[in-house]
């Protein structure tokens, strides 16, 4: 595409950009950390592994999020990825303050993570990348723990759900679809 075509190009409608990849099914997360004797959470959906050798993980945080500050003070951060059901703990940390929550942490390598979540990490920040209005923050995973029991809450269109047991389909070694299916 040249220059010129570029420019005729409309810019995107921002919410309408976020309808779009709200079309995109994730896990929900609460990124966490440890400021002093301080403790900061927030829901993430923007969360990833991104590397077995050495272990890495990524979350972005908006500029305007209180929790930048925070893992830029901490240089550590912890990802809960959070189980089915716990739609309650995932808006509380979207700003929606529950005071009646049973909230319950527990230390993962010095930092706080949620208890009954389906996994969890503890990271040090080795990077920190500006891109658009977030930053993310790459950490190497010191520790994680994982209950292979617990199904992960999901969020699609603005909505929270979960996963669903079906049958594999025909013709697809048992070994596979176990593995593909969640």
């Amino acid at each position: 595409m040249s220059r010129a075509e570029e420019a005729a190009v409309p810019p995107l409608d921002s919410r309408a950009f976020r309808n779009a990849c709200g079309a995109f099914g994730t896990g929900v997360t609460v990124v966490t950390t440890r400021v002093g004797e301080v403790e900061h959470g927030m829901t993430a959906n923007a969360f990833m592994s991104i590397s077995l050798e050495p272990p890495l993980v990524a979350v972005s945080i908006g500029e305007k999020a209180r929790m930048l500050g925070h893992i830029r003070s901490a240089r550590r951060f912890a990802v809960s990825i959070l189980r089915q059901g716990a739609q309650d703990v995932a808006l509380h940390f979207a700003g929606r303050p529950n005071n009646d929550l049973d909230l319950r942490f527990r230390d993962l390598a010095g930092l706080p993570v949620i208890c009954g979540s389906a996994a969890a990490f503890a990271a040090t920040v080795t990077q920190e990348v500006p891109a658009g209005d977030h930053v993310v923050f790459f950490g190497r995973v010191e520790r994680m723990a994982h209950e292979a029991s617990e199904r992960p809450l999901m969020f699609h269109a603005g909505r929270f759900g979960c996963l669903y047991e079906f049958d594999a389909p025909a013709g697809i070694p048992a070994e596979f679809a176990e593995h593909s299916l969640w």
